[in-house]
């Protein structure tokens, strides 16, 4: 009996040692299960026991930070104060960086079935600011006695974009780090990007700030580094993209490698046999079973 007792301790610790170096991060909150991008997706996360919430942030005409993944109401989320339907063709004209954040928090992201995640959990919900979103989870993590979790903020900005649906890369990164430094949190933060410009501006004016460099095409890790200049905390890859050989490079360059998205537990599970660092994922929820699993 004891022996048994002995062995389910031990157990419990190499789990509670494994959840605590594996770098659990819930995409856009939890997207999977709740609106993406929005403060009660969020807080469910944290529920779930991710170690940081991984969220994209956009400009608003009055230079506010506001959560989205893109810099328009997306028609797969998005219903309109009017009531008006927003379509795939018509979304790009409702631009957030040409719109206040007032006329912003209007708009309904949370009611409206979303194609690809029919299983989220439907409710009225709004893009909130950064800073809101920060108060809101440090708050509710202290309340419920919960880590402080990390706050992995990817910035969405392409070269063609510039000064039509956002500022260029210095004044975007300088906004945000506005509110980082404020809120004290620069050593919870880091900043993520597909736009190495965006990154290396941080390098350069933020150096105590970890970056992470996001992959989305099969192009050799060392020219990835070489293209960005400076190796980042974390590379950042799609995760069909990950191979075992990818992981050692990146270990073997003192870079952790995050792959993202990785939705099921079969991916989950091969993923951590290869050595990642932790995983972007729409479900946290998942990620217990593939403890228990294993």
């Amino acid at each position: 009996m004891r022996k048994i007792i002995l062995t389910v301790a031990i157990l419990i610790t190499v789990l509670q040692t494994m959840a605590q170096k594996f770098d659990l991060q819930g995409n856009r909150g939890a997207r999977g299960i709740m609106p993406e991008n929005t403060i009660p997706g969020m807080l469910r996360a944290l529920d779930l026991g991710v170690n940081a919430l991984n969220m994209n942030v956009v400009i608003s005409k009055d230079k506010k930070v506001v959560l989205s993944q893109e810099p328009y109401f997306n028609f797969e989320i998005s219903t309109s104060p009017d009531g008006k339907p927003i379509t795939l063709k018509n979304q790009k004209s409702y631009n957030m960086y040409k719109m206040d954040y007032a006329d912003i928090k209007k708009f309904d992201v949370g009611s409206k079935v979303h194609s690809r995640f029919p299983y989220q959990e439907k409710m009225q919900a709004y893009k909130p600011l950064l800073e809101e979103t920060i108060d809101s989870v440090e708050s509710y993590a202290k309340k419920k006695k919960l880590p402080k979790p990390n706050f992995s903020i990817e910035t969405k900005t392409i070269p063609k974009g510039d000064n039509e649906f956002h500022p260029e890369p210095a004044e975007f990164v300088d906004l945000i780090m506005e509110i980082v430094i404020k809120k004290k949190l620069t050593k919870r933060v880091t900043i993520q990007s597909f736009d190495v410009r965006t990154l290396q501006y941080l390098h350069e004016n933020y150096p105590k700030i970890k970056t992470a460099l996001l992959i989305d095409e099969k192009i050799d890790f060392e020219v990835n580094i070489a293209d960005l200049g400076f190796k980042p905390t974390v590379y950042s890859p799609y995760s069909v993209l990950v191979g075992k050989g990818l992981v050692e490079r990146c270990h073997e360059a003192g870079v952790k490698i995050i792959p993202w998205t990785v939705n099921s537990i079969k991916d989950m599970k091969y993923l951590i046999g290869l050595g990642v660092d932790g995983v972007v994922t729409d479900y946290p929820n998942i990620y217990k079973k593939v403890l228990e699993e294993n």
